[in-house]
């Protein structure tokens, strides 16, 4: 009986050391989603700025805009966002189902496909479903880090476009809705969406007159489109780390709960057996009592 309350006692303990573990875990997940979150809201002015850009130099500019490649320009890069790290539930699995699934509705064949990974997990479930990953880059850890990881996307889309005959670069990344929750979410980076330059070009400006232009047209140009490119990369990765820990909550949150249940459990049978243990302790008194007193 007492090997057995001794054995109850270190479950008890190591599922104490679990829970301890599983709401750290728990809590470092809750700030680093905020802290992603605060990155991708950090945005918005500057994406504001940059259209106000682009709006000038589209009522300015020296006539249409053609950024598309011509109809030889058949491949399509896909970037998808991952993780490196585990303990996050179905985050890998959800956002590998929806890239495979969205690439196969844009009708381009998986010869033509060029798949950039960022993280780990999801290399092998792409190769799994025939998809060779072209190149594999580490998600950064850390919001000052994301930079990096935005320019050598950038430095690889511009290889793609200017090379490879890529005429579609396509991100796929988990998009964070707050807390636990998430889903996943496709945007079209290459070409540039003509409507959203059409409708720039459309708006009202919000003064009497505009600013003066004093560059060259294109050049200019092509450099706000290179920053509408960082903005909308550092938005996925932003996005998709947010989505890694807000997965990650959910299973910790998952797991707490089963830690808890067991812990119910165990002290209910550590409770019942140090009873049971007492009470024969107890009989075993009486009995020799009983025996001492018919001596």
């Amino acid at each position: 009986m007492a090997r057995t309350l001794e054995a109850i006692r270190r479950k008890i303990n190591t599922a104490g050391d679990l829970q301890s573990i599983v709401r750290t875990m728990k809590g470092l997940a809750a700030a680093n989603i905020r802290q992603f979150q605060r990155a991708v809201e950090s945005l918005a002015e500057y994406r504001r700025v940059i259209e106000l850009g682009l709006q000038v130099l589209l009522k300015e500019g020296p006539g249409p805009v053609v950024l598309a490649k011509g109809e030889s320009a058949q491949r399509l890069a896909a970037v998808v966002y991952g993780s490196d790290q585990g303990m996050c539930g179905r985050f890998n699995q959800q956002i590998t189902s929806h890239a495979l699934a969205q690439m196969d509705a844009f009708g381009v064949p998986g010869e033509d496909r060029t798949v950039l990974a960022v993280g780990g997990f999801i290399v092998p479930l792409l190769e799994l479903a025939g998809h060779e990953v072209a190149e594999r880059l580490t998600p950064p850890g850390s919001v000052a880090a994301i930079t990096h990881l935005v320019q050598e996307v950038l430095l690889r889309v511009q290889d793609w476009y200017e090379s490879e005959a890529v005429g579609q670069v396509v991100l796929f990344y988990n998009e964070s809705l707050g807390g636990a929750l998430y889903r996943p979410y496709t945007h079209r980076l290459v070409p540039v969406d003509m409507q959203w330059l059409g409708s720039l070009q459309k708006k009202d400006w919000e003064s009497r007159s505009l600013p003066l232009v004093t560059m060259e047209w294109r050049p200019l140009f092509s450099t706000l489109l290179h920053e509408h490119f960082f903005i909308e990369l550092y938005r996925a990765s932003a996005e998709s780390l947010a989505s890694e820990n807000a997965s990650r909550l959910g299973a910790m949150q998952r797991a707490e709960r089963n830690i808890e249940e067991r812990l119910e459990q165990l002290t209910a049978q550590f409770r019942h057996q140090r009873q049971t243990s007492i009470t024969e302790e107890l009989f075993d008194i009486v009995a020799g009592f009983e025996a001492l007193s018919q001596q």
